[in-house]
C-alpha cells in the first residue's frame, strides 16, 4: 500500500487541527441557506472578489471598468482566471486538473499571462530546466494521489510549491492562487468554490510573502508555517463567503 507523498506533513505541529478548523468553516458556509440552492450566484461573486484580491497581491489594480475590460494586465489576467473558475468552465477545468495537472496549470498560465508575455509561444510553457520539470512532475503526483491527507494540506502545498518554484516566466502568483482554488474544489474542501481566501492573503501580504519564502526553504518548520497560514486563510475566506451569502439572503 503506497503512502501519500504529503503524509509526513500531517505530523507537523498544529497542522491537523488547523486543517480541521478550515474544513469545518468551509463546510458550514456551504450549509448557509443562501448556498443550498443559490450557490451559483454566490460562487460567482466569490470568484470575482478572489480575482481582484489576487491581482492586488501582485501589485495589480482592482478597478473594474463598466465595459468589462481592464486597463491593468495583471488584473485582466486574474479576472480571466476568475471566469475560468466559475460555472461550467470550472467543472471542465477541475476534470483536467484531476487527470492531467500539467495541462490545467498551463491553461491557468495562458489566461493569467496573456497580456504580460511578449512571445505567445511562452504562454503555458514552464521555464526550461531539470529542476522545474522534476518538481512539476512531483507536484502532479501530489495532485493525482489518492486522498489520504486533509484537503487543506493538499491545497496549501499546491499553492506554496507553485509560488516557491515560479515555473513560468510571468504571473506565477495568479496561477498559484488559481491552482489553490482548483485544489480546494477537486479535493472536496470547497466543492462549490465559495471561499475567498485571497482576501486574507492580501490583508496579511507581508506574512504571506515571508511564509512562502520559508516554505521554499523546505524545512519542516517553514512548511508547517505556510500550511498554518493557508488554513487560517481558508477559515477567513469562509467568513468572507458567509458575508456574501448573508447579502444574498432574502430580507
Amino acid at each position: 500500500m503506497s503512502t501519500h507523498p504529503l503524509a509526513p506533513l500531517v505530523e507537523l505541529p498544529g497542522v491537523v487541527d488547523a486543517a480541521e478548523r478550515a474544513g469545518d468553516a468551509v463546510a458550514a458556509v456551504h450549509r448557509h441557506r443562501a448556498n443550498l440552492r443559490g450557490w451559483p450566484s454566490t460562487a460567482m461573486e466569490a470568484s470575482w472578489r478572489g480575482g481582484r484580491a489576487s491581482a492586488a497581491i501582485d501589485g495589480g489594480s482592482v478597478e473594474l471598468r463598466r465595459d468589462g475590460d481592464y486597463d491593468d494586465p495583471v488584473l485582466a489576467g486574474a479576472m480571466r482566471v476568475a471566469q475560468a473558475l466559475d460555472g461550467d468552465s470550472l467543472e471542465q477545468l477541475v476534470g483536467v486538473y484531476r487527470r492531467a495537472p500539467a495541462q490545467a496549470l498551463a491553461r491557468l498560465h495562458v489566461l493569467a499571462a496573456a497580456d504580460l508575455v511578449g512571445d505567445p509561444d511562452e504562454l503555458g510553457r514552464p521555464r526550461p530546466g531539470a529542476e522545474v520539470s522534476a518538481r512539476l512532475d512531483m507536484l502532479g503526483q501530489v495532485i493525482t494521489a489518492r486522498p489520504a491527507v486533509p484537503a487543506a494540506v493538499v491545497a496549501a502545498v499546491v499553492h506554496g510549491e507553485l509560488l516557491a518554484l515560479s515555473p513560468f516566466g510571468q504571473a506565477n502568483g495568479i496561477v498559484a492562487r488559481g491552482a489553490s482554488r482548483l485544489a480546494c474544489v477537486a479535493t472536496g474542501l470547497d466543492p462549490h468554490n465559495l471561499g475567498v481566501p485571497e482576501v486574507a492573503w492580501l490583508r496579511r501580504a507581508a506574512d504571506y510573502r515571508r511564509a512562502v519564502a520559508r516554505f521554499g526553504e523546505g524545512t519542516p518548520a517553514g512548511v508547517g508555517e505556510w500550511i498554518l497560514l493557508c488554513c487560517s486563510a481558508f477559515e477567513a475566506g469562509a467568513a468572507e463567503a458567509a458575508s456574501i451569502a448573508d447579502a444574498a439572503s432574502p430580507r
